[in-house]
């Protein structure tokens, strides 16, 4: 199937400026596209992958993909979907935020390809030089006030009273779509893509390159997304989930896509993998009528941690996973225990409690978070609801001691299948 093809069965087609032409134009040569992103941090985190994603899509159906760095645009801040202004960067942090997130880029395009090989730019490199004065008579001359009060980025702010917008985001469009319009005219780039709440940046930047050049090109926008129960994509309890492993584990990744709402799951396949069509269907058969077996969600998080951390990484956060939830668990290793207390409730206690007789388990589970009193903790454990060290522990009379440390410090405690603490002998 053609790239049109592929991004419509996979729910990825939000709109485009002329669908008939640029379909011909994709069809009939290699076309070189970008997408944007602004470093506002020093990583990027799953919200962008659906954009950055696509420019792949694209790169593997034969298409050249550009991805640009907003070095200048990301000092104003995109309005696009935001209820209040941003926190201005500075140059020394943004120039740092891309630094890092260049080897995130090289894991999801191929920057080495002979004949479509990715660009990554940075936009500051076309504007840092252009005075304001020569802005304004070149760029600003080709819009009016009207048409970009016109665009919803700006109408929704300037109809919030409160709030309102600044001149500075205001401004904003009119830097994207120079952007289009540098791209045209130094890397023959004919296509933009992006989130739908960039089409009216988007419409913006082809205006312009037909005004300044006499060129048609083309902006083609995807879905945002948005979870089944209404809530935003790309957060967990601890909120961003990062693409780089030092502010979000290779496990905790894992753990994010593997909780995915049943409802999304298969969404989330067609959306994020490359997985083909007929891999997808026969996953959603199998997830429907076995849900419970979850094979479509560890699919997704195999996928996605493979794509993002390597197989390596994926196999640990699998074996963790596995010694956490699976029945009767794995023994537990040093690695895992790391990880694990990453995200588990803790709980110090005196390493002196587990010294001689030790501490009785009923004690001990009714200082952690799992259980309120020594009654629902006694109820647990002769429910056989008790895990000490991924054993079941059915003894009401168990007591901890000193040889039920792991590495001489830590004890993990499990309630059913998924809550657990790690108490610490401190």
């Amino acid at each position: 199937m053609n790239i049109f093809e592929e991004l419509r069965w996979r729910g990825l087609f939000s709109d485009c400026t002329d669908e008939e032409a640029l379909g011909k134009l994709l069809d009939s040569k290699s076309v070189t596209l970008y997408c944007g992103f602004d470093p506002t941090a020093d990583s990027l985190h799953v919200g962008n992958l659906v954009p950055l994603l696509a420019l792949r899509r694209f790169q593997m159906a034969g298409h050249r993909p550009i991805a640009v760095a907003g070095g200048a645009t990301g000092m104003i801040g995109d309005p696009s979907g935001k209820s209040a202004e941003r926190s201005l960067l500075t140059r020394d942090a943004l120039s740092a935020n891309i630094a890092a997130v260049k080897g995130q880029l090289a894991r999801l395009l191929d920057f080495e390809a002979e004949d479509n090989g990715a660009l990554l730019l940075d936009n500051a490199s076309w504007t840092a030089e252009v005075s304001f004065l020569d802005f304004l008579r070149d760029i600003g001359k080709a819009f009016t006030v009207n048409m970009m009060v016109a665009k919803e980025s700006v109408r929704a702010r300037m109809n919030d009273r409160e709030v309102g917008i600044s001149y500075t985001e205001f401004s904003y469009m009119l830097l994207q779509a120079f952007d289009f319009y540098k791209l045209r005219e130094e890397h023959d780039c004919e296509l933009q893509i992006g989130g739908s709440d960039q089409w009216g940046n988007i419409t913006a930047g082809i205006d312009l390159t037909r005004k300044k050049l006499g060129h048609s090109v083309f902006g083609l926008t995807l879905p945002l997304i948005t979870n089944a129960d209404g809530s935003k994509f790309g957060k967990s309890v601890e909120g961003a989930v990062w693409l780089d492993p030092e502010k979000t584990s290779p496990y905790k990744f894992y753990q994010f896509w593997i909780n995915t709402d049943d409802r999304d799951v298969i969404k989330y396949l067609r959306y994020f993998t490359f997985l083909d069509e007929a891999a997808i269907d026969d996953l959603a058969a199998k997830h429907e009528a076995a849900p419970a077996a979850r094979e479509a969600h560890r699919a997704l998080a195999k996928e996605m941690t493979d794509l993002i951390h390597g197989e390596a990484a994926t196999a640990e956060a699998v074996a963790t996973s596995q010694s956490l939830f699976s029945k009767g668990g794995n023994e537990v290793t040093a690695a895992m225990l790391e990880e694990i207390q990453e995200t588990a409730p803790s709980l110090d206690i005196a390493k002196s409690e587990f010294a001689g007789a030790g501490i009785r388990l009923i004690d001990l589970l009714a200082q952690t978070e799992l259980f309120k009193s020594k009654g629902e903790a006694r109820r647990a454990i002769q429910g056989n609801g008790i895990s000490v060290n991924n054993a079941k522990e059915p003894d009401i009379e168990r007591r901890l001691t000193a040889a039920d440390l792991l590495f001489e410090k830590h004890v993990l405690l499990k309630k059913g299948k998924k809550n657990y603490v790690v108490v610490t002998a401190v």
